[in-house]
């Protein structure tokens, strides 16, 4: 049993969303959505909270951002929730690549610059530089959460 679980805990390591740094904080390529910036040269604060509702939705208040291509952002994050969130920010094939991984290895534990797990009650920031324009996603990947409805958009306008 536990050659099985090493088994498929070292496939998991070789799966091209692995392989594409979405885990372990090996970005060796550019991402799409840009890179991590210097606080300093933020431009913005944006301020998110993460929580579940009553009626058993899971949601990002906001959910929306439109921010310029260039641009230096601080997404401030709150768990207002009674659950650990992660507020992961990508492009969306690779959000779905992500996500399929986590629920086969739900305990995965990240160390990306776009992206952050918090627990109950914590706060935590991203800063990020948005290099490219488009339409990209952020995304709660812990197994069920994004069904539930956490995750939106991030609109990227060209300058």
């Amino acid at each position: 049993m536990k050659t099985a679980i090493i088994a498929l805990f070292l496939a998991a390591l070789a799966s091209p969303a692995l392989a594409s740094g979405s885990h372990a904080g090996g970005h060796g390529e550019a991402m799409a959505v840009g890179e991590p910036g210097k606080k300093a040269q933020a431009t913005q604060t944006i301020r998110v909270s993460m929580k579940e509702t009553d009626d058993g939705k899971m949601i990002f208040t906001p959910n929306t951002f439109k921010v310029r291509k260039g641009q230096t952002i601080v997404f401030s994050i709150k768990n207002a929730g009674e659950l650990d969130h992660e507020f992961v920010l990508d492009q969306e094939d690779k959000i779905m690549e992500h996500k399929a991984v986590m629920e086969k290895f739900p305990e995965m534990e990240h160390d990306d610059p776009n992206a952050i797990r918090l627990a109950a009650g914590k706060s935590g920031e991203i800063v990020w530089k948005f290099t490219n324009d488009g339409t990209f996603k952020i995304a709660c990947l812990v197994p069920g959460h994004y069904d539930a409805g956490m995750h939106g958009d991030v609109t990227v306008a060209k300058k």
